[in-house]
């Protein structure tokens, strides 16, 4: 299951819309890489692969490819501004640490 807070929801739909494209979907992902060893990836998509799992959201479709849902399963997304801007937040419960910037992590 993945959560996203009503701020990550609001933003997201912000975007659908000002890319013109309200019925795409959010596709999350995990790749190796960043300060941790792994970090997050999100992009908009409007296909689905094969082993994809598709999470519904207050009709925000949310999608997984197979090899990412292990270390996506309880992510909860949120959204929030500061003084430097706005940027999605990642809360991820299987995440043992994480970097100062909150967009990689390791087990």
């Amino acid at each position: 299951m993945i959560h996203l807070s009503q701020a990550a929801q609001n933003e997201i739909r912000r975007l659908q819309l000002r890319n013109q494209q309200p019925d795409t979907r959010l596709r999350l992902g995990v790749q190796e890489g960043g300060c941790s060893g792994l970090f997050y990836t999100m992009e908009f998509d409007q296909a689905t692969n094969p082993g994809d799992l598709i999470y519904q959201s207050n009709g925000i479709s949310v999608v997984l490819d197979e090899q990412s849902h292990d270390y996506l399963s309880g992510l909860t997304l949120d959204y929030s501004e500061d003084l430097m801007g706005g940027s999605f937040r990642f809360y991820n419960p299987v995440a043992a640490t994480t970097c100062s910037c909150g967009h990689s992590f390791s087990l």
